[in-house]
């Protein structure tokens, strides 16, 4: 509540000086704590924590941004949050930040090909943060952002890559490791229940699933569009499930593979007997699937961590590697789902 103080004027709230009589230090002691400083003794630092929890202080920290520069906020950018992978970086993002005494503005871009990627950039990019972090952007392109010069970025959509300093999974790998695991096993070729085509990784995933069966001499099959649904995996199952000549399918992430397996089991076939089904993400649920499911594991936390690293690292030093680019490697998870085809 504001109190009236001297000559008519409002003071809103406790002040720094009414922390520091409080706990008995100096009000410079109090700002130190504020900015999380390590010269001071734990038992200072608690005595005025329990004085700003007493009164009910918090830290001004746009004052603060005005004296050192900083707001101590990220700014993330994201597309599908519904999605797994999606939900999981940012998750590490934010657990990155909170580790290092920062706090997260998030946007969620559903249509990020209508402009709205140019607004949300605009919109976070205004405010107050220090940098900001783009994990997903659809089809947008560099030329959809619109950001304040020196802004510290980083991103991990691959349509931005080249243009800031990016983190990615090695999704060409992951995807050559999944069909040659079923090549290997004796598939005579592999079919592919594709991501959203509005996904750049769903478009990496397919595009190098029909290059290395090409590169392995195997015919490729049309692919089936999935939207990264368990539903549109079941949906497109229920098709595959009356074509005998499917015996080993890649499905662009879990949840699509999750519903693809229901389906087959619901029509009498069997996981890995008749049909071998391999995912891409490596989410917890995979290992306790029936069978247990065969997919490409991602590292999301590293990911959201090492973008936060882009981010803080430029906030610190001041310095932007335009083309530095971390890429997290992938690892194939054999487990009960593939075998080899059944002999007839």
């Amino acid at each position: 509540m504001a109190t009236p103080t001297g000559m008519g004027r409002i003071k809103n709230g406790p002040s720094i000086k009414d922390v520091a009589l409080l706990a008995g230090v100096s009000a410079q002691t109090v700002s130190r704590v504020s900015n999380g400083a390590e010269s001071v003794s734990t038992a200072t630092r608690d005595r005025v924590v329990a004085a700003m929890d007493e009164l009910g202080y918090s830290p001004n920290y746009a004052a603060r941004a005005l004296r050192n520069g900083s707001f101590g906020t990220i700014g993330v950018i994201t597309q599908q949050l519904r999605r797994m992978g999606e939900s999981l970086t940012t998750s590490a993002i934010v657990q990155a930040a909170e580790e290092q005494g920062y706090s997260v503005t998030l946007i969620q871009v559903k249509n990020p090909e209508s402009g709205g990627l140019k607004q949300a950039a605009f919109r976070i990019s205004h405010q107050a943060i220090d940098g900001l972090i783009v994990v997903r952007s659809g089809h947008a392109t560099y030329g959809s952002l619109s950001l304040p010069p020196g802004l510290p970025v980083a991103v991990s959509d691959s349509r931005m890559i080249g243009f800031f300093p990016s983190v990615v999974a090695d999704q060409v790998a992951g995807t050559r490791d999944a069909i040659h695991h079923l090549l290997d096993l004796g598939h005579r070729t592999v079919h592919h229940i594709a991501g959203a085509p509005d996904s750049q990784p769903a478009l990496v995933r397919a595009a190098t699933w029909q290059r290395t069966l090409g590169e392995s001499g195997v015919s490729t099959p049309e692919p089936w569009e999935g939207d990264w649904t368990a539903r549109s995996g079941y949906q497109i199952g229920v098709r595959i499930a009356g074509d005998p000549s499917v015996t080993a399918v890649y499905c662009a992430n879990d949840e699509m593979a999750f519903g693809l397996m229901r389906a087959l089991h619901e029509h009498g076939l069997r996981v890995p007997e008749d049909v071998s089904v391999v995912g891409f993400d490596g989410i917890d649920l995979s290992e306790f699937a029936s069978p247990p499911l065969t997919t490409v594991r991602q590292d999301f936390d590293r990911i959201g961590r090492e973008l936060f690293t882009l981010v803080h690292s430029q906030i610190s030093t001041g310095v932007t590697a335009e083309r530095q680019r971390v890429v997290v490697p992938t690892e194939l998870l054999v487990r009960g789902s593939t075998a080899p085809p059944r002999t007839h």
